[in-house]
């Protein structure tokens, strides 16, 4: 009698195939559309009647899809206008959106600070090759502010707005939106280290005029030393203030 392996039998079995939704069909051909450039950002979308004429669907789909698009940053209405424009989501809202599954995956505070030491030194370098008379006037702008902000929040805006200003220096839009939502995940626990560590301030914003002098420079491998150099002294503020480095972020 022949004997049957059922282990090898269960391993060959199909998935089912999964039906979607037909809205979500055409959601999926217009963003191909969206993302290969063949629909700009700017133009106009056909009227929902000729888009479910196209599509061969109720209007009501295409309004789901529309939708979809619309939360996802990709598509808007302006004010006045019954058609919906192809529109770039900003770089905040994928930085936020990343955060948050980030912070869903529990990424641990020492990934975070992991990936920052990878990120910034290279940033601050680019920003060095890279900035204009304008970068230099906001990173100056937030120099008159560091070490001085009186309250909590105020200094923590500042050293996240730093960060930023580092990321916009560099005209190069990948590192901006690699290193966006990392900070994005730092920012609710620096009041928390600025408030237990007396020196963290002063040595913040020391460090920030050491790279905002290379940067004015064009000196990239001072940026990269003071940004390391900087990086590691935020992580090492973590670790005073007692902020576990292996706790997932936004851990209570």
């Amino acid at each position: 009698m022949r004997r049957t392996n059922k282990a090898a039998t269960a391993a060959a079995e199909f998935e089912p195939i999964r039906v979607e939704p037909a809205y979500r069909k055409v959601a999926a051909a217009l963003l191909d559309r969206i993302t290969t450039r063949a629909i700009p950002a700017g133009d106009r979308l056909p009227p929902e009647t000729e888009l479910a004429r196209q599509f061969g669907v109720h209007r009501g789909t295409v309004r789901e899809a529309l939708r979809e698009l619309e939360t996802n940053g990709l598509l808007k209405r302006e004010r006045g206008s019954k058609l919906m424009m192809v529109t770039r989501p900003s770089r905040d809202d994928v930085a936020s959106k990343m955060s948050r599954a980030l912070s869903l995956h529990e990424v641990t505070y020492h990934d975070v600070w992991e990936a920052l030491t990878a990120l910034e030194p290279p940033m601050a370098a680019a920003a060095a090759r890279q900035r204009s008379a304008k970068d230099l006037a906001h990173l100056d702008a937030l120099l008159g502010r560091s070490g001085k902000e009186v309250d909590t929040d105020g200094a923590v805006e500042q050293a996240a707005a730093f960060f930023h200003a580092i990321g916009e220096a560099t005209h190069n839009g990948v590192f901006m939106l690699a290193h966006e939502p990392l900070v994005q995940l730092l920012v609710p626990s620096l009041g928390a280290m600025i408030d237990k560590v007396p020196q963290a301030r002063a040595r913040i914003a020391d460090a920030q005029k050491k790279v905002v002098g290379a940067i004015r420079e064009r000196d990239a491998a001072a940026a990269t030393d003071w940004m390391a150099k900087h990086i590691r002294d935020f992580r090492r503020g973590f670790e005073i203030a007692g902020i576990a480095l292996v706790k997932p972020v936004g851990a209570d």
